[in-house]
């Protein structure tokens, strides 16, 4: 089996995957998904696409994967950058958001709900979201059609979370404050900062005026977190030994980890903005609260997006959902592949001429995946005939993505035999097996079922045919009678008959 190498925020070095369950072949993978308090942009779903490519590369080179994602409906403060959950709950933001709206008239189309009534805001922002995940094929978000636990919400995980802090008071690694609030003992795990480099000196010394906060006088370090607020007057509450209230965003994550994948798991995943305090604080619970050495072995996050070069922002009109670039007429396999195709630890920069030039490649592969379908319906096995073009473009396609996931390097193998190969079948090659070589590889990319536009289908296929005629007439006026042929048996596989008469060719459906 191919091994999978990939960078290790935890180590900041290269390792290679390892598996607890290396016999049975199989990865526990946790990501941390969205928070439904509005729609997803662009940036999240690099970092979700980023998982999913991780995941159907472990799965094309013989893994099991078990993969879970959270939902966040509650818990989720505005300042994500202050360990405490400082701010506001983001659902109370999208409600206030939603009212406003609604007084003003400007709620989205058929949008019905109370937005006084945070679980309803939450269901319908999580189903825009799993509506935009499965148009850009995430697995995860498919899975869940089938089996509800791979996408958890913290609301209905609430006795998980309260049973562990309880774990983590009785080994004294979390105590209740004076002012009620459950936190966190930074100082009873000395491993506090491997993850982020933020270590305990470094965050006292930089404390300053960040940490005058609300509770501060009651914590015994300006590092602890709170795992449970007691809080009557929050728009979702729930009983607890320690009062009314809601629990905080990190505690979430490592009960919801524990009870779906175990408690100690393969990779983590997320963008590079959760490193801290989010993924920081989700070591420490878990360890601490489980007894165990190691949380997750690998983690694996993913760096910003930019638009046009410029940080995403509405007062710059950069800022973007799935479903602002879709309704642009841009199809969801030019959005995935812009998505994914510069290296996750890197800035990407997503542009428009960027989504034109996926589109271009992923049209390219999809004349030479329907070129091979009518060859490999004939082909008679050949199981002797040497490796095709895209046999061995698969080879070098796998070894580029165990390398770290270098989508780049991936996407230039395909390139380089559609550009010497267009269909990849000659009488020396089996075409059943680049057939399935083609397969395979879009099995991670996961472009071609998607490579459709907004537009009706019949318009796409009036579009994609008088293109393909157009070539073909072109290599008939330079006498190129082998593309030519490739270019009918490109028409046929999309059942589309030609007919050459004085006035040009004319087609019809077959």
């Amino acid at each position: 089996m191919q091994t999978v190498v990939l960078h290790n925020t935890l180590t900041h070095r290269e390792e290679p995957i390892v598996p607890i369950d290396a016999a049975g072949r199989r990865v526990l993978f946790y990501s941390c998904g969205p928070t439904v308090y509005d729609d997803a942009h662009v940036g999240n779903f690099r970092s979700f696409l980023n998982a999913d490519i991780l995941r159907r590369t472990l799965e094309l080179v013989g893994y099991t994967v078990r993969h879970v994602m959270n939902i966040t409906d509650v818990g989720h403060m505005t300042d994500d950058a202050n360990a405490d959950g400082a701010g506001e709950d983001k659902m109370a933001v999208a409600g206030r958001r939603l009212l406003e709206a609604k007084k003003a008239g400007t709620l989205p189309d058929g949008v019905s709900l109370d937005p006084r009534d945070p679980l309803a805001i939450a269901d319908f922002y999580a189903a825009r979201f799993l509506e935009d995940a499965r148009t850009l094929g995430l697995k995860v978000a498919i899975d869940l059609l089938a089996d509800p636990t791979c996408m958890p919400r913290p609301t209905r995980c609430i006795p998980q979370m309260i049973e562990l802090a309880k774990r983590l008071i009785d080994r004294g690694h979390a105590y209740v404050a004076r002012d009620g609030v459950v936190y966190f003992d930074v100082g009873s795990f000395p491993a506090y900062g491997r993850l982020s480099g933020n270590t305990l000196a470094a965050l006292r010394e930089g404390a300053g005026e960040r940490i005058q906060a609300e509770h501060q006088a009651f914590k015994r370090g300006a590092a602890d977190f709170m795992l449970w607020k007691p809080d009557a007057s929050h728009l979702l509450k729930w009983d607890s030994p320690w009062g009314a209230g809601y629990p905080g965003w990190h505690l979430e994550c490592s009960a919801m980890a524990a009870e779906f994948l175990g408690q100690e798991i393969d990779i983590h995943s997320g963008g590079e903005d959760n490193i801290f305090p989010h993924h920081e604080c989700e070591i420490a619970q878990s360890c601490c609260g489980f007894g165990q050495a190691t949380f997750a072995r690998t983690w694996f996050h993913t760096r910003h997006l930019v638009v046009e070069g410029q940080k995403m922002s509405k007062s710059k009109g950069n800022f973007f959902t799935v479903r602002d670039v879709m309704a642009r007429g841009v199809t969801p396999a030019a959005l995935r592949l812009e998505l994914v195709r510069m290296h996750y630890r890197t800035n990407a920069n997503f542009t428009w001429q960027g989504l034109k030039d996926c589109q271009r490649q992923i049209d390219r592969w999809a004349r030479a995946h329907a070129a091979l379908v009518p060859h490999a319906r004939t082909c008679p096995g050949k199981p002797s005939a040497p490796a095709g073009p895209f046999e061995t473009a698969l080879g070098e396609f796998t070894l580029a993505l165990c390398d770290d996931l270098n989508v780049a390097r991936a996407v230039a193998a395909i390139n380089s035999v559609v550009a010497s190969s267009p269909d990849g079948a000659s009488a020396t090659h089996c075409a059943r097996r680049e057939l399935q070589a083609i397969q395979s590889m879009d099995s991670v990319l996961g472009v071609l079922d998607r490579n459709t536009s907004q537009q009706p289908a019949d318009d796409r296929l009036a579009a994609q045919v008088a293109e393909l005629i157009a070539r073909r007439a072109a290599a008939r006026a330079a006498k190129e009678w082998g593309e030519s042929d490739r270019v009918r048996d490109e028409l046929s596989a999309l059942g589309v008959q030609i007919k050459d008469g004085p006035e040009g060719t004319t087609w019809t459906r077959q």
